[in-house]
């Protein structure tokens, strides 16, 4: 067998595998699909990146960048659903970029989700511990200390680098994530009465703040809509744009909807209706809710971790303040569990195809859980969560998933030039090219418009990432050296020197 770096793993074989190794009962209905999506959608970007990305990007027209991101949000999620109804096997993005643009692309994205689901799970973390706090001091008269309870590092932007704050840590967001890694260490048996009654929480408090809060606002704080430009990506259209970059983050999860193809109904009517539903109910939430927020409250106060809580205090309704309260925090402990049990999975699935020690797709004995991964990622989350800011996190984990969204856009296109034979259980729409360019010029054109320092980091983390592909992934890759493996089965494989 040749060996490149773009080796391609078959998709025959990868649906063959998802034959043998599954059962899965086809019992999920369009309303199933939606709920599920809303479920993985609602988390902390509606209940904290409203206001950092009102204070520090958009003002009042946080509400427009919303709306911006939910339409690259839906360009993406179509073809999230083809490759989903297609290839429908664990893996996600770096099982397509596997089977259409090769292992090193493949590589590289699964490098790229696993900063995602780390800085995405330390971002929620911070906003769970935003919300904590308050409710600590609003219904017990319980204040943590500022050292103890907030980011002992901030970045500044106009500087362009991180100041200190005389913090310590922040020691809720640090021992949450700490106590759920050593939960899913043991074991969560997933309820789907529970997540659906998390889901009918997270709703019910974002519809009873904004039928609430919509009766005090004051419209002199809509004015003026979109602030003055003051540089880039600070207010006017340019802030409107950064808004959307960093607000991203809240429609991470949606993608949860695509991995269910094998297990719904009718994939080619119920999946672009879970996806697109989803994103729209949610977008029509984000949309009200940055509304009636930045109508309660300057948007120059919103820079925090609680900015719900902080506007549904002018309401001055107790009971629904400590509902707002208790229902975020009760939907974000929901969100950080599922991004904390991604990320050791995807450790596990790059392990399986050798580019990873095999260390890492080690399973408890009694647990049955990958539990080495789960202690080192969880424990590094817990250390950025102790010590980030969280729209820093925020704005990393949304650049990590407009690049992860860009390549399954390109794999679509890819796939339908190549293998235009393979059945798909759902097609997107408008021919081959019109969606997943779409999908690629609005996720790409967001990245563009993220802060140069996102980019970096970004940047930076693939390096570190192609550094250990070329030292160690690429030699111990199964499907570039099977004779290294001679007890695994031969991968259906084939070598794209075209790329």
């Amino acid at each position: 067998m040749a060996s490149s770096l773009f080796a391609l793993k078959s998709v025959d074989s990868l649906q063959a595998d998802a034959g043998h190794s599954h059962g899965f009962k086809r019992a999920l209905g369009a309303v199933d699909l939606v709920m599920l999506g809303i479920g993985a959608i609602i988390g902390s970007g509606i209940f904290v990146l409203t206001g950092t990305a009102a204070a520090q990007n958009a003002g009042p027209a946080v509400c427009l960048s919303f709306v911006i991101a939910g339409i690259a949000s839906a360009f993406a999620g179509l073809c999230y659903a083809e490759m989903a109804s297609m290839i429908p096997v664990a893996g996600s993005a770096y099982t397509y970029a596997y089977a259409t643009m090769g292992e090193l692309v493949a590589w590289m994205i699964g490098w790229d989700l696993i900063l995602e689901y780390l800085v995405g799970s330390a971002a929620v973390a911070v906003a769970w511990a935003g919300y904590v706090r308050k409710f600590l001091e609003h219904s017990f008269h319980i204040a943590i200390p500022k050292e103890w309870a907030s980011a002992p590092y901030i970045w500044n932007a106009d500087l362009g680098k991180f100041e200190a704050t005389h913090a310590i840590l922040n020691a809720p967001a640090f021992l949450i994530t700490l106590a759920l890694t050593g939960l899913l260490v043991i074991g969560v048996k997933e309820s789907a009465r529970f997540n659906s009654a998390i889901v009918l929480i997270k709703v019910a408090v974002v519809i009873a703040f904004i039928v609430t809060g919509v009766q005090y606002v004051n419209p002199e704080n809509w004015h003026p809509f979109i602030p003055e430009n003051q540089g880039p990506g600070r207010f006017g259209w340019s802030g409107v744009f950064a808004g959307a970059s960093k607000v991203f983050f809240a429609y991470v999860g949606f993608d949860a909807v695509s991995t269910a193809a094998q297990e719904t109904k009718n994939p080619q009517r119920d999946l672009p209706i879970g996806i697109l539903g989803s994103l729209v109910i949610c977008t029509v939430l984000y949309l009200m809710t940055s509304l009636v927020l930045t109508g309660l409250v300057p948007y120059t106060q919103l820079d925090v971790e609680h900015p719900l809580a902080i506007g549904i205090a002018v309401t001055k309704i107790g009971w629904l303040e400590t509902a707002v309260e208790v229902g975020a925090i009760a939907g974000l402990s929901s969100v950080m569990v599922v991004l904390l049990m991604g990320q050791p999975r995807i450790f596990y699935s790059m392990a399986n195809d050798g580019l990873f020690p095999a260390i890492a797709a080690r399973v408890h004995p009694k647990f049955g859980t990958p539990y080495i991964t789960t202690i080192i990622s969880g424990s590094v989350c817990a250390i950025a969560a102790g010590l980030l800011p969280i729209g820093v996190l925020a704005e990393l984990a949304s650049i990590g998933t407009l690049f992860a969204f860009v390549l399954v856009c390109l794999g679509v296109m890819i796939l339908r030039q190549k293998r235009p034979d393979i059945q798909r259980g759902f097609r997107v729409p408008g021919g081959t090219y019109l969606v997943p360019i779409l999908g690629v010029l609005s996720s790409g054109g967001l990245m563009y418009t993220s802060s140069l320092a996102s980019l970096l980091r970004l940047g930076a983390w693939m390096v570190v990432g192609l550094i250990f592909y070329f030292l160690y992934s690429k030699n111990h890759s199964k499907l570039q050296h099977p004779e290294l493996y001679p007890e695994e089965p031969q991968l259906g494989t084939m070598v794209d020197t075209e790329l």
